[in-house]
């Protein structure tokens, strides 16, 4: 016979505030507050602790078979040690990427349509470090990055709101969620003209197709979230008579932190697509990078075209590192995807 103690879950932080307060209002009892205390068992090892007493074997048993957390500084040399070899990954592919791209360009393309995909070090030398060609390109990425950061904010505001106000009650949740889904699977290209129409053609629409394209997940990350927590806990609460705000406030928002995450680290890529294709589309005002990919594709500018690429992927990834590093210190380590 073996007991296992459950691995930490997304609710765990939530249990340990709540199981104290059940520990609280069983009052001086010794022995409640002694069952408190120790570690959860589950199964016929629940009704039985005089006879595990009596068979260390049995407890040995246990303890073999007990799922046992690592330390936090355990985990700190455990990643200390895979440093060197997560370094090494990324690296190592960037050199596949770079030879797979020398191979494109002088195995495949004749010399006369090697504009097409022009070689590394020729993009690096005409677009890169030539500050005639970088600083326009610079100044797009600025443009876009304010687009991308003021849509992916006014998406955040009304996904997390939304779901907050669909988990409140079935029939909201009903009533509500369809149309998210529905928004999400409407082509972004087929009403651009509508949102050129309603809000012009300029910044505002660029930040309109920002939130249509980065919304949903938000609004079905945090709504899974929040509808993730163990009823057990809803339980505890309800026992100490917690009211609708602060089992909110308390238990179901900390709980739906590493799914709201989640989202915003997945919507922050999509902010950057939309932020682009809205400068595709909408091109009042200065040019985003999305503007000037236009404006290279139809020059055949293949070297500025690339670069202009790479640039706004690496501000994709930067933002999707700064979300990363933002759920590590909000999340901590009492979860997994803060520990990773």
């Amino acid at each position: 016979m073996s007991t296992n103690t459950p691995a930490a879950t997304a609710t765990d932080a939530p249990t340990a505030h709540a199981t104290t307060a059940a520990s609280v209002a069983a009052g001086p009892n010794p022995g409640a507050t002694s069952a408190a205390s120790e570690p959860a068992v589950t199964g016929r090892s629940a009704g039985a602790p005089t006879h595990e007493a009596k068979t260390p074997v049995h407890q040995s048993d246990a303890a073999a078979g007990a799922t046992v957390e690592p330390s936090p500084a355990a985990e700190a040399s455990v990643r200390t040690r895979r440093g060197p070899f997560a370094l090494l990954a990324p690296i190592g592919s960037l050199a596949v990427a770079i030879g797979l791209w020398y191979a494109v360009s002088y195995l495949l393309l004749a010399p006369a349509r090697r504009f097409l995909v022009p070689p590394p070090h020729q993009v690096l030398q005409v677009a890169v470090l030539d500050w005639t060609h970088l600083q326009p390109m610079l100044q797009a990425l600025a443009l876009t990055a304010q687009v991308a950061i003021a849509g992916l904010a006014i998406a955040a505001a009304l996904g997390i709101t939304g779901a907050v106000v669909m988990s409140r009650a079935r029939w909201l949740e009903r009533s509500l969620y369809p149309y998210a889904v529905i928004l999400q699977t409407v082509p972004i290209l087929a009403i651009v003209p509508l949102i050129g129409l309603w809000f012009g053609f300029g910044f505002t629409s660029r930040v309109v197709v920002c939130v249509l394209i980065a919304l949903f997940p938000l609004i079905a990350n945090t709504l899974f979230g929040l509808q993730s927590v163990d009823r057990a806990h809803h339980d505890l609460f309800t026992l100490q008579k917690a009211s609708r705000w602060d089992r909110l406030r308390k238990l179901e928002l900390p709980a739906a932190l590493p799914a709201i995450f989640t989202g915003l680290r997945t919507s922050s890529g999509l902010s950057v697509i939309g932020a682009i294709v809205g400068d595709m589309f909408f091109k009042q005002g200065a040019a985003g990078i999305g503007t000037l990919l236009d404006i290279y594709r139809s020059r055949l500018q293949s070297e500025d075209l690339f670069a202009a690429i790479i640039l706004a992927s690496l501000f994709g990834v930067a933002v999707f590192a700064l979300f990363t590093f933002l759920s590590r210190l909000a999340i901590g380590s009492w979860h997994a995807s803060g520990r990773s």
